[in-house]
């Protein structure tokens, strides 16, 4: 087994933020890109093509093609261990249901990096969308490993805000390439600078922070809330509207979505002191809102509002934002709005399909509002009562919209 290799990555997940924004800016970095991923048809075409495309959906349509890039079997322990054990750094893209599969191989990769350099840290960049996302990887993959490993001075577990939006591409559209992958200019990756163990790659694109848990937060109650908020708000408005770019031309749609995201600023402002300025998130907000409606990006109200049980969930962008404000005393009836209108979204995809959380979710629906309030997004009937009264208030005035 060869030595460590100052320029390989190993990204775990090959799907459309691992290809597209990962992969995409450790390559053009200079690394050598290892994908890791169950899907062996992509597996395969990365290997047999060494090379895939972005394709940039703005005003002008750009195709960057992103090369040096090979892969993996992730049902491959021996090799998936040995490219981690050489690897400069690993980076995790598998979304929130794959993470129990990847800790295994991790373990062993950390272990047998170990067997070979006992002085050789390796950073893991979690890409994925969670908050405490380190403290989640530490409980979870400390346990696999010896318990005299040195964990906390060999594994760095780095903390990212994934902002760049990938919209869900059409079934012509993978069958034509299924190594493309479609998605906006937006090419920065916000990660915890404190985090790392080795230095931070000298790459274009990545944004070391000091206080990552604030701009994690912003990325949940300003990015996450605003996108969920213009589905909501427009599915109400009308639902035969497919596209965000679509909903978000609506006056009114968008000038609540921007409503319910300053509120939120306020709130993050407040939580975090002398992290943000109003200036600031007033700009970002702005800036988002113009991104939300890319026309060339074509996301789908489908995609940016489906799986209510986790967008609406106790800690997630809406309710967990209302909280926060709960907790400080600031105002919150606009995000407040935004979930009401959550609670009535429906929106399918492009063969009429609901996402199959939001079935279960509708079984909840027809338990009445008061029900969603407890169950879904946990809020407390009694110590924070004004929620539930405020709902009340907000079901009359919106009647004549949302029955």
């Amino acid at each position: 087994m060869n030595a460590i290799r100052e320029n390989k990555i190993v990204i775990f997940g090959a799907g459309k933020i691992g290809r597209s924004f990962i992969g995409q800016l450790f390559s053009r970095g200079g690394f050598e890109v290892v994908f890791c991923d169950v899907f062996k048809p992509v597996i395969r075409e990365l290997n047999n093509r060494r090379s895939y495309n972005v394709v940039i959906k703005s005003d002008t349509e750009d195709v960057i093609n992103i090369q040096n890039v090979r892969g993996v079997y992730a049902d491959d322990y021996e090799t998936v261990a040995e490219e981690i054990a050489t690897a400069r750094i690993v980076a995790v893209s598998v979304g929130l249901h794959g993470l129990g599969d990847i800790f295994p191989a991790l373990a062993s990769g950390l272990q047998l990096r170990y067997d070979l350099n006992k002085q050789a840290p390796l950073d893991i960049i979690i890409a994925e969308n969670m908050r405490d996302a380190d403290d989640f990887f530490r409980e979870n993959l400390r346990p696999l490993l010896p318990w005299d490993y040195p964990f906390d001075r060999l594994v760095g577990l780095v903390e990212t805000s994934i902002g760049k939006m990938v919209p869900i591409m059409l079934k012509k559209d993978i069958e034509s390439d299924i190594l493309q992958v479609f998605a906006e200019p937006y090419n920065t990756l916000i990660l915890d600078k404190k985090a790392f163990r080795n230095a931070v790659p000298d790459i274009s694109g990545l944004a070391p922070k000091e206080n990552m848990k604030a701009w994690v937060d912003r990325k949940l109650f300003i990015h996450n809330l605003g996108h969920a908020a213009g589905a909501y708000f427009g599915f109400i408005e009308n639902p035969l509207n497919n596209f965000m770019f679509e909903v978000l031309a609506v006056p009114e749609v968008l000038n609540k979505t921007r409503a319910a995201m300053l509120q939120s600023a306020d709130i993050l402002m407040k939580k975090y002191p002398g992290e943000f300025s109003e200036e600031d998130l007033t700009g970002h907000i702005d800036d988002l809102l113009i991104r939300f409606r890319n026309k060339a990006l074509g996301d789908t109200v489908f995609r940016v509002g489906c799986d209510l049980m986790r967008k609406l969930g106790p800690e997630d962008r809406l309710a967990g934002a209302i909280k926060a404000a709960i907790n400080y005393n600031l105002p919150y009836e606009k995000i407040l709005d935004a979930l009401i209108c959550g609670f009535h979204f429906r929106a399918t995809d492009e063969n009429g399909e609901l996402y199959p959380g939001d079935v279960e979710f509708s079984k909840h629906f027809d338990m009445g509002t008061d029900h969603l309030l407890k169950e879904i997004c946990r809020f407390d009937e009694h110590r924070e009562r004004q929620v539930f009264e405020e709902v009340r208030q907000l079901k009359r005035v919106r009647q004549g919209a949302i029955g």
